[in-house]
Protein backbone atom coordinates (compact mmCIF):
# COMPACT_ATOMS: atom_id res chain seq x y z
CA UNK A 1 0.00 0.00 0.00
CA UNK A 2 0.91 3.48 -0.76
CA UNK A 3 0.48 6.69 1.42
CA UNK A 4 1.35 10.50 1.06
CA UNK A 5 2.40 11.62 3.99
CA UNK A 6 3.05 15.74 4.65
CA UNK A 7 5.45 16.06 7.54
CA UNK A 8 6.53 19.61 8.51
CA UNK A 9 6.24 20.83 4.80
CA UNK A 10 7.39 18.06 2.64
CA UNK A 11 5.47 15.53 1.14
CA UNK A 12 6.93 11.53 1.71
CA UNK A 13 5.71 8.93 -0.35
CA UNK A 14 5.16 5.67 1.90
CA UNK A 15 4.63 2.41 0.86
CA UNK A 16 3.98 -0.36 3.31
CA UNK A 17 4.57 -4.10 2.49
CA UNK A 18 4.05 -6.84 5.48
CA UNK A 19 5.35 -5.03 8.20
CA UNK A 20 8.01 -2.98 6.56
CA UNK A 21 7.79 0.38 5.24
CA UNK A 22 9.92 3.05 3.15
CA UNK A 23 9.60 6.54 2.46
CA UNK A 24 10.52 8.90 -0.35
CA UNK A 25 10.45 12.05 -0.51
CA UNK A 26 8.21 13.49 -3.09
CA UNK A 27 8.74 17.26 -3.13
CA UNK A 28 7.84 20.36 -0.86
CA UNK A 29 3.64 19.92 0.28
CA UNK A 30 1.51 22.48 -1.48
CA UNK A 31 0.46 25.23 0.29
CA UNK A 32 -3.21 25.34 1.12
CA UNK A 33 -4.30 28.86 1.90
CA UNK A 34 -5.90 29.33 4.98
CA UNK A 35 -10.12 30.21 4.74
CA UNK A 36 -10.74 33.69 6.05
CA UNK A 37 -11.63 33.85 9.90
CA UNK A 38 -15.66 34.84 10.11
CA UNK A 39 -16.29 38.24 11.23
CA UNK A 40 -16.79 38.28 14.92
CA UNK A 41 -20.78 38.07 15.99
CA UNK A 42 -21.18 41.20 17.95
CA UNK A 43 -20.79 41.44 21.62
CA UNK A 44 -23.91 40.43 23.46
CA UNK A 45 -24.63 43.34 25.91
CA UNK A 46 -23.42 42.66 29.43
CA UNK A 47 -25.59 41.89 32.23
CA UNK A 48 -26.01 44.90 34.86
CA UNK A 49 -24.27 43.47 37.90
CA UNK A 50 -25.56 43.31 41.55
CA UNK A 51 -25.64 46.40 43.08
CA UNK A 52 -22.96 45.71 46.08
CA UNK A 53 -23.52 45.89 49.51
CA UNK A 54 -22.88 49.32 50.79
CA UNK A 55 -20.72 49.00 53.83
CA UNK A 56 -20.29 51.68 56.52
CA UNK A 57 -16.72 53.06 56.86
CA UNK A 58 -14.54 50.87 58.91
CA UNK A 59 -16.75 48.11 58.04
CA UNK A 60 -15.43 44.31 57.54
CA UNK A 61 -17.28 42.29 54.98
CA UNK A 62 -17.69 38.41 55.80
CA UNK A 63 -17.54 36.54 53.10
CA UNK A 64 -17.80 33.04 51.88
CA UNK A 65 -15.08 30.67 51.83
CA UNK A 66 -16.31 28.22 49.16
CA UNK A 67 -19.52 28.15 47.25
CA UNK A 68 -22.55 26.11 48.89
CA UNK A 69 -25.79 26.88 50.70
CA UNK A 70 -27.25 28.82 53.37
CA UNK A 71 -28.65 26.59 55.76
CA UNK A 72 -28.87 28.78 58.68
CA UNK A 73 -28.51 32.11 59.49
CA UNK A 74 -27.34 32.72 63.46
CA UNK A 75 -27.50 36.59 63.13
CA UNK A 76 -29.37 40.11 62.52
CA UNK A 77 -28.60 43.41 61.59
CA UNK A 78 -28.15 45.25 64.93
CA UNK A 79 -26.62 42.30 66.49
CA UNK A 80 -23.77 42.78 69.01
CA UNK A 81 -21.73 39.52 68.31
CA UNK A 82 -18.19 38.33 70.10
CA UNK A 83 -15.62 36.80 68.50
CA UNK A 84 -15.96 33.33 67.23
CA UNK A 85 -19.86 33.89 67.54
CA UNK A 86 -21.01 31.64 64.95
CA UNK A 87 -22.74 33.97 62.48
CA UNK A 88 -23.90 31.38 59.78
CA UNK A 89 -23.95 27.69 58.80
CA UNK A 90 -22.89 27.03 54.86
CA UNK A 91 -23.50 23.55 53.32
CA UNK A 92 -20.68 22.65 51.30
CA UNK A 93 -19.53 19.32 49.47
CA UNK A 94 -22.35 17.41 51.93
CA UNK A 95 -20.38 19.05 55.13
CA UNK A 96 -21.74 21.51 57.25
CA UNK A 97 -19.58 24.70 57.92
CA UNK A 98 -19.73 27.28 60.34
CA UNK A 99 -18.84 30.75 59.23
CA UNK A 100 -17.41 33.05 62.44
CA UNK A 101 -17.13 36.48 63.55
CA UNK A 102 -13.29 37.56 63.66
CA UNK A 103 -13.36 39.60 66.51
CA UNK A 104 -16.17 41.98 68.60
CA UNK A 105 -18.53 44.06 67.09
CA UNK A 106 -21.70 44.67 66.39
CA UNK A 107 -23.66 43.56 63.08
CA UNK A 108 -24.71 46.11 60.11
CA UNK A 109 -26.29 44.15 57.45
CA UNK A 110 -27.13 40.34 56.68
CA UNK A 111 -26.57 40.18 52.77
CA UNK A 112 -27.71 36.57 52.65
CA UNK A 113 -31.05 34.25 53.99
CA UNK A 114 -31.93 30.59 54.84
CA UNK A 115 -31.46 28.49 51.67
CA UNK A 116 -29.17 31.12 49.23
CA UNK A 117 -26.59 29.85 47.21
CA UNK A 118 -23.71 31.37 47.50
CA UNK A 119 -20.19 31.48 45.15
CA UNK A 120 -17.01 31.88 47.34
CA UNK A 121 -16.22 35.37 48.19
CA UNK A 122 -20.14 36.68 47.75
CA UNK A 123 -20.41 38.70 50.87
CA UNK A 124 -22.77 37.24 53.61
CA UNK A 125 -22.67 39.95 56.31
CA UNK A 126 -20.86 42.97 57.42
CA UNK A 127 -19.60 43.99 60.91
Amino acid sequence: MKYIVTLNGKQYEVEVDKGQATAMPTGDAPVIAAAPAPAPAPAAAPAPAAAPVAAPAGAETISSPMPGTILQVKCAAGQAVKRGDVLFILEAMKMENEIFAPHDGTVSSVAVAQGAVVDTGAVLCTL
